[in-house]
């Protein structure tokens, strides 16, 4: 069934798509049953995807992270967040169903304040392959702050999540990027 077009305004994804294409859900056949898509005549070409996710804490479990270095009684809380993104992005595929198996050529993790309560989660991935990897991104942005509340929840548990959402996708059909 397709999916109709909606105009973004400046605060949404801005991607760029000719006016001709004709958006459709891609993971289902002619008979609407679910399918991986077949990218066996897909240009080789290089894909990076950038995903980001925050986590917000509250006041007094942001100054008392600050405060120790952004350690918990569980470890490093960054150093452990980038290497279970890093397995994340590894291995989405076995999560998400219809993804392909990719040889990732690149994982990069950027944590950093935000402001006083929200850290913001970075991860970008890199493959020269037929397919994008926007779900490696997003998958291993996740699994970071996921993490990240998961060093931290003895502190409390009113630490958010969220949003987690793609900022930007190069090579294939287009470039998205988001505010």
């Amino acid at each position: 069934m397709p999916v109709k077009k909606s105009k973004c305004s400046s605060s949404e994804a801005d991607v760029a798509v000719k006016k001709s294409d004709k958006l459709e859900l891609t993971h289902l056949d002619a008979a609407g049953r679910p399918a991986m898509v077949d990218v066996g005549d897909k240009a080789v070409t290089v894909r990076t995807a950038t995903a980001g996710a925050d986590v917000r804490f509250p006041k007094a479990v942001a100054e008392q992270l600050r405060g120790q270095g952004m350690r918990s009684a569980k470890g490093a809380i960054i150093d452990t967040a980038i290497i279970a993104g890093t397995m994340a992005v590894k291995n989405t595929a076995q999560w998400i169903p219809f993804c392909h198996a990719l040889a990732i050529e690149g994982c990069l993790f950027q944590i950093d304040w935000q402001n006083k309560q929200t850290l913001r989660i970075l991860c970008t991935v890199r493959v020269t392959g037929k397919t994008g990897v926007e779900m490696e991104a997003l998958t291993g942005a996740s699994a970071a702050a996921l993490t990240v509340y998961d060093m931290c929840k003895a502190l409390s548990h009113a630490i958010e999540i969220g949003p987690v959402k793609l900022r930007e996708k190069q090579g294939g059909k287009r470039t998205v990027r988001t505010k």
